[in-house]
């Protein structure tokens, strides 16, 4: 048996370091509780107040790991006065953390209000990462994730969500959103008919025992019977749609409103970027319509 060369990393992690006064975006587990960072757990034991989205959520949270703080409720309902005493902590020399029920706090999660204020107070506002539905169902997925839009939740009405998602249709990136189970379905479906068969996937249950990707095209989501019936907070991220070309008039129109404020080499530029035209017809086409061609 060949013997395994000696660990390059020192056999316990490396010691906390002092938390300082300040704001501390804490993310927490989505399902699994074993991805709880090391440093998330230092700075909840070095809090003075912990702000929540739910204190009764928070408070089994701390004690699966044995910590005691004192909570406050910082919902979308209270953000306006947790931001109040989350400023008057820190400017007492305390530690104030916030955390969401499950996930990165600010990510369609309460929060934004409370760390916006402290920005705007010039006082300390630090991110402890970990956990994230967005990142793990992009691992997931399968699809492209050099250029990604996060959308949030999309609208419950299916009129509002289908003139969001024709917002979206244009881009060449790819899409999550999150989706609750009572409306996948219905979602799903407005998502096929807007955008066509576009590759996606539905994440589930992420880090947990029933963890669950579905794959495949849109229209084929929309009916796929592995998705009745779904709970719990749901991820779908939808791949890129194929490369559209532009035609000749838009490429003109695009040209016509560059050129009345740039110069029409950085015209060219600015439409051959846009709709993934080559620089050099598109910089002749600007001089003609400027007649100097």
């Amino acid at each position: 048996m060949t013997e395994l060369p000696a660990s390059p990393f020192p056999p316990t992690a490396p010691p906390p370091r002092p938390v300082s006064a300040g704001l501390y975006l804490v993310a927490t587990p989505i399902g699994n509780l074993r991805d709880m960072t090391l440093r998330a757990l230092d700075v909840l034991a070095a809090a003075d107040l912990v702000l929540a989205e739910d204190t009764r959520v928070s408070a089994k949270l701390l004690s699966a790991y044995g910590l005691k703080a004192r909570l406050e409720r910082c919902d979308d309902h209270a953000s306006a006065r947790a931001a109040e005493v989350a400023i008057e902590r820190v400017q007492a020399g305390e530690v104030v953390a916030l955390v969401s029920d499950a996930g990165t706090p600010m990510v369609s999660d309460p929060g934004f209000v409370v760390a916006r204020a402290m920005i705007a107070a010039g006082l300390p506002v630090h991110p402890i990462p970990g956990a994230s539905s967005l990142l793990a169902a992009l691992m997931l997925a399968g699809q492209p994730a050099d250029r990604v839009l996060f959308a949030g939740f999309l609208p419950a009405k299916s009129a509002a969500r289908r003139t969001m998602l024709a917002e979206l249709k244009p881009g060449r990136q790819t899409v999550v959103v999150f989706e609750s189970g009572p409306r996948l379905r219905a979602s799903l479906t407005d998502m096929a008919e807007v955008l066509g068969p576009r590759p996606a996937a539905v994440a589930r249950e992420l880090t947990k025992m029933f963890e669950e990707c579905v794959r495949g095209t849109l229209t084929e989501l929309a009916v796929d019977p592995r998705l009745d019936g779904p709970k719990g907070e749901i991820v779908v991220v939808i791949g890129p749609g194929a490369l559209e070309v532009a035609s000749a008039a838009d490429a003109d129109a695009a040209l016509i409103e560059a050129l009345a404020r740039l110069a029409p080499g950085e015209a060219a530029s600015e439409v051959s970027q846009a709709l993934d035209l080559p620089r050099k017809p598109l910089y002749r086409r600007a001089l003609e319509l400027q007649g100097r061609g």
